[in-house]
């Protein structure tokens, strides 16, 4: 059986900063028009963290029985590595999706907004489907577009539309720079597992790009939200501060320029993840001490 600290590896810890930020930058957006509500902020940020712990169960247990995770060399695996049986890890994917559902009703009623149910339904779809399924969109080359929609529009301009019903120029620029993060980490990942993938049958945009232009893919898209800062700091200037999580994607831009391949990417996931986080910290911080 698996240990504890094993099936919280399984929730991969490191990719929840691409579900807190985005909610953070939703919340700062409704704050900075006074329409900041803690309990719909709350209910979105449950929501968020929920869909994105029940995506990495439900891909851990659609990749281990397909066998795409038998020769990986990313984050441990529950049903690759063989420590937990398929079925568990699967009941453990709709038991967070089903938290996900549950505060996402629960955030439905108190904003009155009922045709997001549809919404949270195609999120949760969207979560069980990227690796799962007969046809998962994930081994189609679809999955860095889910990713920049789902941790970008979708996360921050759903949290800022349930708390104010408006959809703002700050807002919009802050879902793209979640986007862009976000399908920097995956854009990483998926250039560590490019080997592994083309083996195992599973197109990603990385497999398809090959190697060297999705590095310079990865540079584009960490560029992206520094450029939004800029323009925010045009409204807001104490956003500037936002450049605060520059470092830590030099960080991990060096060791893909350098031509780093397996294991030595898995600190560029961290140091992208961690710099989406303190950008999804600073630039709410300032939206509303501006």
């Amino acid at each position: 059986m698996a240990t504890v600290a094993q099936w919280v590896s399984g929730t991969r810890p490191r990719t929840l900063p691409n579900s807190i930020a985005p909610v953070l930058v939703g919340a700062g957006a409704a704050h900075h028009i006074d329409g900041f509500d803690l309990t719909r902020a709350a209910l979105a940020l449950v929501v968020a963290v929920a869909l994105q712990v029940g995506v990495n169960y439900a891909n851990d247990y659609s990749d281990g029985i397909r066998g795409t995770d038998a020769n990986r060399v990313g984050p441990f695996r529950l049903v690759g590595s063989g420590a937990a049986d398929p079925r568990a890890v699967r009941t453990a994917a709709f038991a967070a999706l089903g938290v996900a559902a549950v505060a996402g009703l629960v955030l439905v009623v108190l904003s009155g907004r009922y045709w997001m149910v549809a919404f949270g339904a195609v999120c949760i779809a969207a979560a069980w489907f990227y690796t799962g399924g007969r046809k998962p969109y994930g081994y189609s080359g679809l999955g860095e577009l889910a990713v920049f929609l789902f941790f970008g529009p979708a996360a921050v301009l759903g949290t800022l539309y349930v708390q104010t019903g408006e959809v703002t120029g700050i807002g919009i620029g802050g879902a793209v720079a979640m986007g862009a993060f976000s399908t920097g980490v995956m854009i990483a990942n998926s250039l560590r597992d490019i080997p592994t993938d083309i083996q195992a049958g599973k197109r990603t945009l990385a497999s398809t790009l090959g190697d060297r232009d999705s590095r310079r893919l990865y540079l584009a898209l960490v560029s992206i939200p520094f450029l939004i800062t800029l323009a925010i700091g045009l409204r807001v200037p104490l956003a500037l501060i936002g450049f605060l999580a520059l470092p830590l994607v030099v960080l991990g831009a060096r060791r893909v320029l350098n031509g780093g391949k397996g294991r030595d990417l898995i600190p560029v996931l961290r140091d992208t993840g961690l710099a989406m986080l303190v950008w999804g910290i600073a630039v709410p911080v300032a939206l509303v001490l501006g």
